[in-house]
């Protein structure tokens, strides 16, 4: 389970949003107390390659390198996909939930709204993708 205390939600999406720009590679982590879940995000030509290593405590491993972490998650996905599935997550969370329900279950963090609108912005500037997309709010 994913800590309140990080912002797991926003720190997700702003890494699918930062790799339409010049970011090849991005790292964020969810704290699962004590546990650190490190994900990298590293983008090649065709593909974002996603990692999440695993550290047994989130209050030592913040300065350790990615090796140091055991791997639980790989996956390659095209960023069009990758980008869709993370708005559709955030789309379920926001449909489920709504901002206050949000708030009070993740106390210390709102809703992710401007970052959810900015990856729906540019994933569907540049990412010609034809699954279909809930539009609403956020």
């Amino acid at each position: 389970m994913v800590s309140y205390c990080t912002d797991a939600l926003a720190d997700l999406v702003a890494a699918a949003g930062g790799l339409y720009g010049q970011l090849r590679t991005t790292r964020f982590f969810f704290d699962a107390e004590p546990q650190e879940l490190r994900w990298v995000l590293r983008a090649t030509d065709e593909l974002i390659d996603v990692t999440v290593y695993q550290f047994p405590d989130v209050s030592v491993s913040l300065g350790l390198p990615d090796t140091a972490g055991t791997v639980i998650w790989q996956s390659a996905h095209s960023r069009r996909l990758f980008s869709h599935a993370v708005l559709n997550a955030a789309q379920t969370v926001f449909t489920e939930h709504g901002e206050a329900g949000y708030q009070a279950k993740w106390m210390l963090h709102p809703f992710p709204v401007a970052l959810v609108q900015d990856l729906r912005r540019l994933h569907l500037r540049d990412d010609a993708c034809g699954l279909p997309h809930d539009l609403a709010h956020p």
